[in-house]
C-alpha cells in the first residue's frame, strides 16, 4: 500500500504542475490520473489501497477543512460570521431539497432517494473553494470586507449541512432497506 500510495503523490504532483503549465485546473488532471489509475481505468491500484480509499478521503477532507479553518482570522469571522452561516445554510438547504422534489417528479425517486441525490449535488467542493480563497487571502484580496474568509466559512459549514442530512437520508434508506427484507 506504501508504494501504491506514494506513485499516486509523485504522479499526482505531475499531473498538477502539467496541468497548471497548459492553463487547467491542476484538480482536473488529478481527476483524471485517478480516474486512469483507478478501477474502471488501467487498474493499476492494489486491492489495499481500494479499500483504503474512504478512509484517505476522509482524511483529506479534514485536512482541507484544517486549513480552511486556520486560514480564518476571527476578526474577519466576528464581521463575518452570520452573513456565512446564512451564505452555507440557506442556499445549501434550498438546493439539496429543490433537487430532491425534482428527482421525485422527474426521476420518479422517493423522497428519500432524492433527498441522498439532492445533498450531494448540493455540497460545496472544499477542494476547490479552500485553495483558491486562500491564495486570495494571502495576496491581500478582498481583505477590506472579508470576501474570502467568508466564502471559506460559508463552504465549510455548507459542507457541513450537507454531509449531516445526506447522512440522515443515507441512513433513512439503509433503515427503509433493512425493513424490505
Amino acid at each position: 500500500m506504501a508504494f501504491s500510495l506514494g506513485i499516486i503523490i509523485i504522479l499526482g504532483l505531475i499531473f498538477n504542475k502539467l496541468f497548471e503549465k497548459i492553463k487547467l485546473p491542476g484538480l482536473l488532471g488529478l481527476l483524471i490520473l485517478g480516474i486512469l489509475m483507478g478501477p474502471y481505468g488501467m487498474d493499476l491500484l492494489g486491492e489495499d489501497m481500494l479499500s483504503a480509499s474512504g478512509d484517505l478521503r476522509k482524511i483529506a477532507l479534514i485536512v482541507i477543512l484544517l486549513r480552511a479553518g486556520l486560514g480564518i482570522r476571527r476578526e474577519d469571522l466576528k464581521k463575518n460570521g452570520i452573513s456565512a452561516f446564512k451564505m452555507s445554510f440557506i442556499p445549501g438547504v434550498i438546493e439539496g431539497f429543490t433537487i430532491a422534489f425534482i428527482s421525485i417528479k422527474l426521476l420518479g425517486f422517493t423522497f428519500i432517494q432524492g433527498g441522498i441525490l439532492g445533498f450531494i449535488i448540493a455540497a460545496v467542493s472544499p477542494a476547490v473553494v479552500v485553495p483558491s480563497m486562500l491564495k486570495m487571502i494571502n495576496k491581500g484580496l478582498g481583505k477590506e470586507k472579508g470576501v474570502p474568509t467568508l466564502i471559506v466559512a460559508g463552504a465549510s459549514i455548507d459542507d457541513v449541512f450537507a454531509i449531516t442530512i445526506f447522512g440522515v437520508f443515507l441512513s433513512l434508506y439503509s433503515g427503509e432497506r433493512l425493513l424490505e427484507k
